[in-house]
């Protein structure tokens, strides 16, 4: 019985006969041992007889791969870097550059504009405009609309300027290189063009559309480019009336002269701005708007009636023709108030086409021009000796023919016997010999009396700007007293030697009229802001300059240089009206040449001269035809205003008679 062994273990027994091996190709079957062979197994002992096996299939060679993992290791490190460079882009965009990617989307995406503040208006004292804004239109356009591919045209630019040339009054040249603007989307043609001008524009660019759609809806509108934007014009109604006081505006529509100027950011107001979603260079109506509204300008109310301004305007631009002069000026002022009611030059100039004004006649020469005044001038001097008490209206005066004082021999204008004159006549005759020896009164010397008499001219406001303020405004021309040459201590008190400007003279005779005492001259009565309120402009200063008792001797001394038959303003005379006044013929200083060349001629006055009101000044500079001096040509244009100034103002004579004080006296043998 078979011994039991545990599983898997070999149990001893006879041999299996050996599985024959094939025989490798040309070996041969013999016992001898194939070099490098391994040594057969004895073999085994014979069995029975099997057939024999069927040698084994020959294989086919195979070709192994090579291992595919350097290259996925080298695939996913190249995606590696790649997302690795999206995500540091990534981060970029998202967080370093985040502000400005969102400006560069948002100026795609969002349109902004200005909003144009619309520009108070300048009106005179009655409310009625001098200077006004209108609505206007920037006329703009496409260029990209005018390129051959999408005109369909070679020459669209020129076409187009041929027909906008004449409506813009502009050079088609000119238009054609704007409409030929590379890459571009946006160029201004015109500015500031009235409602008129585009609507012409309009007339022709639906005429081009009807033809355009006459073609089958193929064709091109050539002006289909052309666009607008709204804007706003300065215009001023009154074309060449006050245009020295008002100035003018600049193409950008900021003051650039005169009132314009000095009160541009009352009257500019502040931008606004709208800000919408566009698409297509067009507002998407439903993405809404945001922004802030334009706040105008204040309305500007002046002192200025105008009337008043062109009455003076009037009679000094035919003067100054009739004369043919460089220029002259009237000042109108309320004498209780210092307000200014007219203030005019001629020539002049119109605002509304600065293109054709002369650039000398563009400011305000009644404010700008520093001359010497002449004999107006001798009314301070009058002052000074009356104010100090070193002489009365009576007084007796000995005018000889010629007077040498210094290193001159002074005369009067016309030549004389000797005249005995009281300083009254003195005055009257406007005598600048008698100025001389009357002023020589004001000081133990001559030095002292300088002084005293430059003292009084700083009061009336030589030497320094009248307080209005405004743009090139001149100071006059007062030396110190130190510095006086020999001749100007007796040229300064009849008016020579010294500058002044229409307005400050204007302003000496205002002084005496208001009983003694300076009121600054104003142009401007208040402002009304954007609510409607009205706010009155700050008082002017005031200050006493002589006593009340001088400034009603020097009124009543200076109705004879008007009443009296032989004083040298009667020319002036108001029928029913007591009229103070003085004339004044001034050696003229040319600047250009910088020496003394012709005449300044001039009249100032006020009335009624017993409760004056208003003060009239005029000036007219080198008149060369015709009589030059200022009782001539001056005086009657002083009439002229003043009695268009009294009937508008409604002011009635006083009625009473003047004081007719004596001009001269009786030498004694």
């Amino acid at each position: 019985m078979p011994s039991k062994e545990p599983p898997g273990r070999r149990v001893p027994g006879p041999a299996r006969p050996a599985r024959p091996r094939p025989a490798s190709a040309g070996a041969r079957t013999t016992g001898a041992r194939t070099p490098g062979a391994r040594p057969s197994r004895p073999a085994p002992r014979p069995a029975a007889k099997r057939p024999a096996a069927r040698p084994p299939a020959r294989q086919p060679r195979t070709i192994r791969l090579g291992s595919p993992r350097p290259r996925l290791r080298l695939i996913s490190l190249g995606l590696t870097l790649v997302m690795l460079v999206f995500v540091v882009r990534l981060l970029q965009v998202q967080a370093v550059d985040a502000g400005a990617y969102a400006a560069k989307a948002d100026k795609y995406r969002f349109q902004e504009y200005t909003l144009s503040a619309e520009r108070g208006e300048i009106t005179d004292r009655n409310g009625i405009a001098l200077a006004a804004s209108v609505d206007a239109y920037d006329i703009t356009a496409d260029p990209k609309l005018f390129t051959r591919e999408e005109s369909k045209t070679a020459d669209a630019p020129e076409q187009a300027a041929a027909l906008l040339a004449p409506i813009l009054g502009k050079q088609p040249a000119e238009l054609a290189k704007k409409l030929r603007t590379p890459k571009s989307r946006y160029t201004l043609l015109a500015r500031k063009q009235t409602p008129q001008v585009w609507n012409q524009i309009k007339d022709l660019k639906r005429v081009y559309g009807q033809k355009a759609q006459a073609v089958g809806g193929n064709g091109i509108n050539l002006l289909g480019g052309i666009l607008s934007e709204p804007s706003s014009k300065r215009v001023y109604p009154n074309g060449e009336l006050a245009a020295g006081i008002l100035g003018y505006v600049n193409a950008e529509g900021r003051g650039a002269g005169g009132l314009e100027s000095m009160l541009d950011r009352e009257l500019a107001g502040k931008d606004g701005k709208i800000r919408f979603t566009q698409s297509g260079g067009r507002q998407v109506p439903t993405a809404g708007s945001q922004g802030t509204p334009a706040v105008p300008g204040s309305d500007i109310e002046l002192t200025i009636d105008r009337d008043i301004q062109w009455a003076a305007q009037q009679a000094i631009t035919e003067q100054v023709k009739k004369s043919r002069a460089d220029r002259g000026y009237v000042v109108v002022q309320n004498t209780r108030t210092g307000e200014v009611l007219a203030m005019a030059n001629a020539p002049g100039f119109d605002p509304n086409d600065l293109s054709a004004a002369n650039a000398a006649a563009m400011g305000n020469a009644a404010l700008q021009d520093a001359y010497e005044p002449g004999s107006t001038s001798k009314i301070m001097s009058m002052a000074a000796v009356l104010e100090e008490g070193k002489a009365a209206p009576d007084t007796h005066v000995t005018v000889p023919n010629r007077l040498h004082r210094g290193d001159r021999l002074f005369k009067d204008d016309v030549d004389h016997r000797t005249w005995y004159l009281t300083l009254n006549g003195v005055l009257a005759r406007s005598s600048n010999i008698g100025t001389i020896l009357a002023t020589g009164r004001l000081g133990a010397d001559q030095a002292e009396s300088n002084r005293v008499l430059y003292s009084y001219l700083r009061k009336f406001g030589i030497g320094s700007p009248t307080g209005l303020r405004y743009p090139g405004e001149t100071p006059g021309i007062l030396a110190k007293p130190q510095d006086w040459s020999t001749s100007q201590q007796y040229t300064i008190p009849f008016g020579q030697g010294l500058s002044v400007s229409a307005m400050q003279a204007a302003s000496v005779y205002s002084t005496i009229a208001n009983g003694g005492v300076r009121i600054e001259p104003t142009l401007v009565r208040g402002t009304k802001g954007p609510d409607g309120r009205f706010a009155a402009a700050p008082a002017p200063k005031e200050s006493r300059v002589v006593s009340e008792k001088t400034a009603k001797t020097l009124a009543q001394m200076l109705e004879s240089v008007v009443d009296d038959e032989d004083g040298t303003g009667n020319r002036a005379a108001i029928p029913g009206y007591r009229v103070a006044g003085k004339t004044g013929t001034a050696n003229r200083v040319d600047p250009e040449l910088g020496r003394y060349k012709g005449y300044t001629a001039s009249f100032a006055g006020f009335a009624p001269a017993d409760d004056p009101q208003i003060t009239v000044y005029c000036a007219i500079q080198n008149p060369t035809k015709g009589s030059y001096f200022g009782g001539q040509i001056c005086g009657p244009i002083y009439k002229k205003v003043m009695e268009f100034a009294l009937k508008t103002l409604h002011v009635a004579p006083t009625g009473s008679a003047p004081a007719r004080l004596p001009v001269d006296f009786e030498p004694t043998p």
